[in-house]
């Protein structure tokens, strides 16, 4: 796995051990970095970050910070490694690291009165995880006027819309679907696109 674009572009990311961690492929991830655009001066929350390879895309591409959330002691152990070797280790106003269970890390950041201009989650995908997280992010009030959320989930598992989202934009790659929200609420539904 590699950052695809931008200030760290080429540059290799390391994986978990084991089959716990689902890494976003670069293809996914190279069809959803175009699709947002401009990132420069955003501010990101990449929730189940795993190896943060989302999180870090963004940082590559010019984002002014983010924030991973991850609760596996592997998955944390390969986060904070990939960003000591691109110089991020030890920059927290750039790039912080929050161990806990995504929705009560939420929140805490809440309570805190932070925003994100973007937030990818990518949760277990035959879990509830998604609900509760997007339940979490919305009771936070976690992403800014003009702000997106990015899910990452299968075919098999939908994105539940909950109230206070609005469905964007949702794309099909092989078996992973890229659901794009944004707030509001809506009971419009859109058919996949295939890429």
């Amino acid at each position: 796995m590699r950052v695809i674009a931008g200030r760290f572009g080429g540059r290799r990311l390391a994986d978990p051990p084991g089959r716990g961690v689902r890494p976003t492929s670069d293809r996914v991830r190279e069809a959803l970095f175009s699709a947002l655009g401009d990132l420069a001066g955003r501010h990101i929350l990449d929730v189940y970050a795993g190896t943060g390879a989302l999180g870090i895309e963004a940082l590559s591409r010019g984002a002014a910070s983010a924030v991973f959330v991850e609760r596996a002691r592997a998955s944390l152990r390969v986060l904070r490694s990939n960003l000591e070797s691109l110089g991020l280790g030890d920059v927290p106003e750039i790039a912080r690291v929050v161990r806990g269970d995504a929705p009560a890390v939420m929140r805490r950041l809440g309570r805190d009165a932070e925003t994100f201009d973007l937030v990818f989650l990518d949760p277990p995908y035959a879990s509830d995880e998604a609900r509760r997280a997007l339940e979490a992010l919305v009771a936070a009030d976690l992403v800014s006027t003009g702000g997106e959320v990015v899910v990452e989930a299968s075919r098999r598992h939908p994105v539940p819309i909950v109230p206070g989202l609005a469905l964007r934009e949702e794309r099909r790659y092989g078996e992973t679907v890229i659901v794009r929200l944004e707030p509001g609420d809506s009971g419009r539904q859109v058919e996949a696109e295939p890429a």
